[in-house]
């Protein structure tokens, strides 16, 4: 089920971004940048507790928004341009908003629905 979710969460973020240049894109696109964070920290981890896995999947989106500030991003993106999926290039404040927003959401899915507590945990 986690998978799905992971694709699901990838498929929208790629096609709000690829068919649409409105304003709410970006912010939703970052938002769900961070389900898949969650997901991908629920799959690797699945024994820790929900609200853990939402904390550990907002400071990774957050050290990867701050690594932009460094520019390493931006130059390795240049030389291998689908890096900028998963690291960006340009930092942006607003950004660490929808990755705490994008978060709490899979956080709160994820505690109604019990998906990755029935999938992979025992918490």
């Amino acid at each position: 089920m986690l998978c799905i979710a992971g694709l699901i969460s990838v498929v929208l973020g790629l096609s709000i971004r690829t068919f649409s240049d409105a304003a709410w894109t970006g912010p939703a696109g970052d938002g769900l940048y961070a389900v898949l964070v969650y997901i991908l920290v629920a799959v690797l981890i699945p024994s820790k507790s929900k609200a853990l896995t939402a904390a550990a999947a907002v400071t990774v989106c957050v050290l990867i928004e701050l690594f932009q500030l460094t520019g390493l991003p931006a130059e390795l993106v240049e030389s291998w341009p689908p890096l900028r999926l998963v690291l960006g290039t340009t930092f942006g404040a607003a950004d660490l908003l929808a990755y705490a927003c994008g978060a709490a959401v899979a956080y709160a899915v994820d505690r109604t629905t019990g998906t990755a507590v029935n999938c992979t945990r025992h918490h």
